[in-house]
């Protein structure tokens, strides 16, 4: 276990989100870059406001999974590792499965239903990072039970997931540019704006949150080359938070509605979606 709670965490991380924010809004009005705009700022509160009210509820079911198979564990690491390398571990298992979420994410229709709000911005600014998607911390708990049971601490887990999120905040700006040797490993500002990006080249690339291996190896990598045109290919056309959270779903259950047959149904609920 850690002396290092999740609320210290977020008590360091949160001020400097928070001042980086105002920094890049800042910036952007002292060099009429735009980044930010208003109806799309209060459209990602709105998101932001539905993804804490039930996120609140799914990370105290998921810690208390979490914690209830850790018992079930399949290797005791904390009898035969250094804290340190349970650290690491945690940090490189958790990215990796958070690649297999959010590359399944924008491959199966009713998870992208769910993700599709935190591309559905136009802009790109540190405050999109917290466009999250009201559903999000649901459709996230069957991904990483695995960690746990593969016997890495729960509250481990916790703190390090934050942080990563905290990380994945910075990726969301314009402001930086490429940041040279890092760019090999880590999902830098550069890498994820490709990720937001509409262009044909930039669609479903560089799913990684802290790291950019993940893509290296399996195939998902796109770096930064043309200028990036954020958010969808059809994009939503409203700042309406409720729209653009249940929009997807609308879609599909009129098309489920208009099914042939069980088979065609479930390949529209299970099957890609159309982008």
């Amino acid at each position: 276990m850690t002396n290092l709670t999740v609320a210290e965490v977020y008590a360091i991380g949160l001020p400097i989100i928070y001042g980086m924010i105002a920094l890049e809004a800042i910036f952007s009005s002292l060099t009429n870059k735009s980044f930010y705009k208003l109806d799309d700022t209060l459209c990602t509160a709105g998101l932001l406001i539905g993804n804490i009210l039930i996120g609140s509820a799914a990370k105290g079911l998921s810690f208390a999974v979490h914690i209830f198979l850790y018992q079930f564990r399949v290797i005791d690491l904390a009898s035969i590792i250094p804290l340190w390398l349970m650290w690491v571990l945690a940090f490189v298992f958790i990215d990796l499965v958070f690649y297999i979420y959010h590359r399944l994410s924008h491959r199966v229709r009713f998870l992208w239903a769910i993700h599709m709000s935190h591309h559905s911005s136009e802009e790109m600014n540190f405050a999109v990072s917290f466009r999250q998607a009201w559903f999000g911390p649901v459709s996230k708990i069957p991904f990483f039970i695995v960690l746990p049971l593969a016997g890495l601490d729960p509250t481990i887990i916790a703190i390090a997931g934050v942080i990563s999120t905290l990380w994945g905040i910075v990726g969301h700006t314009q402001i930086i540019d490429k940041l040279g040797p890092l760019e090999l490993v880590f999902n830098t500002p550069s890498h994820h704006r490709v990720h937001h990006g509409s262009n044909e080249e930039y669609i479903d690339k560089n799913f990684g949150n802290l790291l950019i291996i993940w893509d290296k190896i399996f195939g998902t990598f796109e770096p930064e080359k043309e200028k990036v045109k954020y958010g969808l290919v059809k994009n939503v056309d409203t700042f309406n938070p409720v729209k653009i959270t249940f929009m997807e779903w609308s879609k599909i259950f009129e098309d489920i509605y208009q099914a042939k047959s069980f088979r065609h149904a479930s390949r529209l609920f299970f099957g890609p979606p159309t982008k």
